[in-house]
């Protein structure tokens, strides 16, 4: 079992950090003290595997004394698995610039006694402490959401695909329109078209005499070459922006052959490529 204990200033970035490692596979609990963490980890530890990777987000809202949190600390790290704390900070500045933009009240400024800064400087005192005992520190202020997101994918792995981004791939028959929520759309109805050969019409592009027929015209090479090559390429940025899922569309006339055939070797070459890859074919089943 793994467990993340999320702590840093407030403004600092801590939920939007939880936010990515829930996406990345973490069951995420919000605000939890020290005393209960060692009870959720004895329970996790009987989850059957549900809770192998959990985030506990710790901050200042709890203790102002952090003893207990270094006890429980020590002791999770003296358990089987693993136990590692990620601390999130930002410059003073930074922070009282988000505060003033979302207009949210510091949480040790809540009374109204306290000035935003006054409150920024004071819990930064406070939480040295905690980044001393920190593995990881990751100073937010100059970080975009992308930037934060891919150093987290780097500390943290996604179980080995490539920055985290699931690809989907799914066939398509223009006839029924297009798939909506695509973001890439591969027209292929310049192939020749298996429909119009009698024994393969009532096949689809999952049987491997269609993907022969297919496969066997050199536009239909000349395009998967010229194609995987710029997914290649193309599939590296969108993760490294920030993507966590790509759909690629690819359409023929009726969504049974052509498309479908493309689709699955589209589908085979990403997964070899490292990124964890769906497979889909929306209209394989309706009617020629």
């Amino acid at each position: 079992m793994e467990i993340l204990i999320i702590s840093g200033l407030s403004g600092g970035g801590k939920s939007k950090a939880a936010s990515f490692l829930e996406d990345m596979g973490f069951y995420i609990v919000d605000n939890m003290p020290a005393v209960m963490i060692l009870k959720f980890a004895e329970f996790c530890t009987g989850g059957n595997g549900r809770y192998d990777r959990v985030a506990l987000v710790y901050d200042v809202r709890t203790s102002e004394s952090f003893t207990e949190l270094f006890d429980v600390l020590d002791k999770l790290k003296a358990m089987d698995g693993s136990c590692r704390m990620l601390f999130l900070e930002a410059s003073p500045e930074v922070i009282i610039k988000r505060y003033k933009e979302t207009r949210r009240r510091h949480p040790l400024s809540l009374s109204g006694s306290v000035s935003l800064e006054d409150a920024v400087s004071r819990e930064r005192g406070l939480m040295q402490p905690v980044k001393e005992r920190a593995d990881f520190v990751i100073d937010t202020s100059s970080l975009s959401t992308a930037q934060l997101r891919s150093e987290l994918l780097r500390l943290f792995d996604f179980k080995g695909t490539k920055g985290g981004m699931t690809v989907s791939v799914t066939s398509f028959g223009f006839k029924y329109g297009l798939p909506l929520e695509a973001d890439l759309v591969f027209d292929v109805r310049f192939m020749p078209n298996p429909f119009y050969i009698e024994e393969l019409r009532h096949k689809t592009g999952m049987d491997k005499e269609v993907a022969n027929y297919v496969f066997s015209f050199h536009q239909t090479q000349d395009f998967i070459v010229k194609l995987k090559d710029f997914l290649h390429f193309l599939l590296p940025l969108y993760a490294e922006e920030g993507k966590t899922m790509l759909m690629i569309a690819v359409g023929c006339t009726g969504g049974h052959h052509r498309s479908v055939a493309v689709t699955h070797a589209l589908t085979e070459f990403i997964h070899q490529e490292g990124y964890e890859v769906t497979e889909n074919h929306r209209d394989i089943s309706r009617g020629a």
